[in-house]
């Protein structure tokens, strides 16, 4: 019988998913995706090679494993409208992470990342106007309003970045008891953050393809010293973290504030904003205590 995964970290994008699926991956019992983010039931040109290819990615699970993986594309709307539909048709009983960070924080990740990846070339101000998945992706409840109505609001298991990352041990038992993992999960503390957005290279094929070929890099490992190789990587290296302007801020809390307010609604937390999402989220585990009807 083919497998399919029993959860399936959401996203969102540039919220720790990489660090958490890692994890995750490090404990026994678990069999995670490789790809981490297969985006199977997203992104066209993955559905088309069908349920075998994408069944396949847990073939190495035994019977009792929990099956997982990590694609931040199933919570990206409007752009990919038909995850839902396919997710209630091939996994039906599948339970959900969705990982949420203060959202001018991860619309600052995302513009980066998308920088790196030569997707935008504009600075971020007019990246802003021009751009509009850079803010709906920080839009929580319009990504997680689908997932309440076609699955419950008790199999979505809210995660925040902050707290993930300064309480890692608590988070991952938090975790674990949401999936009934049977076993005692230890976060590893020497693996590290993964896809840290300022730490990427600019995409450059010709770079790639000098990098990669066996004899020059012998050759460049060999004789051009380490201070050189590294001054010539910043060439392909966002130099400066890029700063929104006190309007633009204005602005972005005028977007997220009421889309933050109705999230702290549905996790009976008071008064989230921008203004005290990371104080709120840090140090405290939250659960939904309202339906999503609700406001």
């Amino acid at each position: 019988m083919s497998r399919m995964p029993d959860f399936i970290i959401i996203g969102a994008m540039k919220c720790a998913t990489s660090t958490l699926h890692d994890q995750l991956a490090e404990q026994p019992g678990f069999v995670m995706s490789e790809p981490k983010e297969p985006n199977f039931f997203s992104d066209e040109e993955n559905w088309a090679k069908g349920l075998g290819w994408y069944s396949g990615l847990f073939a190495a699970a035994e019977p009792g494993d929990l099956c997982g993986e990590s694609s931040t594309h199933y919570s990206k709307l409007p752009r990919h409208p038909r995850v839902i539909e396919r997710l209630q048709e091939h996994c039906p009983d599948a339970k959900f992470i969705y990982v949420m960070r203060h959202p001018i924080d991860r619309l600052v990740s995302h513009y980066i990342h998308e920088w790196t990846q030569r997707v935008l070339d504009v600075p971020i101000s007019q990246a802003l106007r021009e751009h509009p998945a850079l803010k709906d992706f920080s839009l929580y409840t319009m990504q997680l309003r689908p997932y309440f109505e076609a699955f419950g609001r008790q199999r979505v298991l809210p995660v925040f970045f902050d707290h993930l990352l300064r309480h890692s041990q608590d988070e991952l038992e938090r975790v674990c008891r949401f999936l009934a993992y049977g076993g005692k999960p230890r976060w590893k503390e020497d693996m590290g953050a993964k896809n840290v957005s300022a730490e990427r290279l600019r995409v450059s094929p010709l770079r790639d393809l000098i990098v990669d070929f066996p004899p020059l890099a012998y050759l460049r490992r060999r004789f051009v010293p380490q201070q050189l190789r590294d001054r010539i990587k910043s060439l392909w290296t966002m130099r400066k973290r890029p700063e929104l302007s006190a309007d633009d801020r204005l602005r972005l809390a005028e977007v997220f504030d009421p889309d933050l307010a109705q999230l702290g609604q549905w996790l009976g937390m008071e008064e989230l904003s921008c203004a005290t999402f990371k104080e709120r989220t840090r140090d405290r585990s939250w659960e939904w205590v309202s339906e999503p009807t609700q406001g």
